[in-house]
């Protein structure tokens, strides 16, 4: 009967130990996949959007379905829906018959001649696929980096008997809160205990490396520069001009594809509607590289060029050179 409670005890401790660990894995997908995709839905600004259309819910449905519709509804106004698509396709594959819909039962028959499809990006996918395998790869890298680093802190396996058992936890647990000195008990038999050194190699600054350039790739993919992550130090301006063409494709690729709804769109029904990238994100397009020549003169070469970066040059330049 002891044994059999015994194992019973075991048994609940091991599936309290997984349980922990399938928790903590969620927890660090959810975290990175909310933070991919909150940054993927709030890169693009939308102006002069009528009041019945909704910004936040059009990023949500692009970046979930990965096209939505824009209509006319005789009540409600101008509405941004999710949609689906049926019947023939014209001479460029856009589906001529589509039907609008909402979670409250919303739906409405359409065609080319009364709504504008906007898709998510040029080859009209998702984003929600590619977002959850970079989140995948990440959470996966940072529990190994919890694994790695707790390892590092209690690197030894302690063997003994089977009534040394509240003993040795007694010890560990003085071990494991860094108690500069451990008590045992006289009759603790020392010659029956092992530790047995399981030496973890340290590697977590490696893998946090490689963590850092999945999480660049990733944010290449949304279109988001990510020089500024980097050791300037070890790239010249031409070769960090060259890294940024993955950057920019990804980027216009999914602005042009909003862009040409709203052409269509204003076209249709005499709108003003733009979309663009919020300053926020087009600055950081404007980054320089500071490099000092043979004779310690500091220049300041801009990384990538836009109209309004030769203020910024022509200012950070005056800040140097006053330094």
């Amino acid at each position: 009967m002891h044994l059999v409670h015994k194992e019973q005890m075991m048994s609940r401790r091991r599936r309290t130990e997984w349980e922990d660990s399938a928790l903590k894995n969620n927890a660090t997908f959810i975290h990175y996949y909310e933070m991919l995709k909150q940054l993927a839905i709030s890169m693009f600004e939308w102006q002069n959007l009528p009041d019945t259309m909704n910004e936040r819910f059009l990023e949500l449905t692009l970046f979930k379905n990965g096209q939505a519709v824009l209509f006319e509804d005789e009540v409600m106004g101008k509405l941004s829906l999710p949609v689906t698509t049926s019947g023939r396709w014209n001479v460029y594959n856009v589906p001529t018959q589509r039907r609008a819909y909402a979670t409250n039962g919303y739906n409405k028959n359409l065609s080319e001649k009364d709504s504008v499809i906007v898709y998510n990006n040029m080859i009209r996918t998702n984003s929600v696929l590619t977002v959850k395998m970079f989140a995948r790869k990440l959470y996966e890298l940072d529990r190994v980096i919890d694994v790695n680093c707790r390892a590092q802190k209690t690197p030894v396996l302690i063997t003994g008997t089977e009534q040394q058992q509240l003993t040795l936890r007694n010890v560990y647990m003085a071990y494991d809160g860094n108690q500069p000195v451990i008590f045992g008990d006289k009759n603790l038999d020392l010659n029956s205990l092992k530790v047995l050194k399981t030496d973890a190699p340290y590697i977590s600054d490696k893998l946090y490396q490689l963590k850092m350039q999945i999480w660049n790739e990733a944010l290449t993919y949304l279109g988001i520069s990510n020089l500024n992550m980097q050791k300037k130090e070890r790239l010249i301006s031409d070769e960090v001009t060259r890294n940024m063409g993955g950057t920019l494709a990804n980027r216009y690729s999914r602005l042009n594809a909003r862009r040409y709804a709203c052409e269509e769109f204003n076209k249709m029904f005499g709108t003003d509607i733009h979309v663009d990238y919020r300053e926020d994100f087009r600055e950081l397009d404007d980054e320089f590289m500071i490099e000092m020549d043979e004779a310690g003169k500091i220049e300041v070469n801009p990384m990538v060029q836009d109209l309004r970066s030769k203020s910024h040059i022509e200012a950070l330049k005056g800040v140097t050179e006053n330094e």
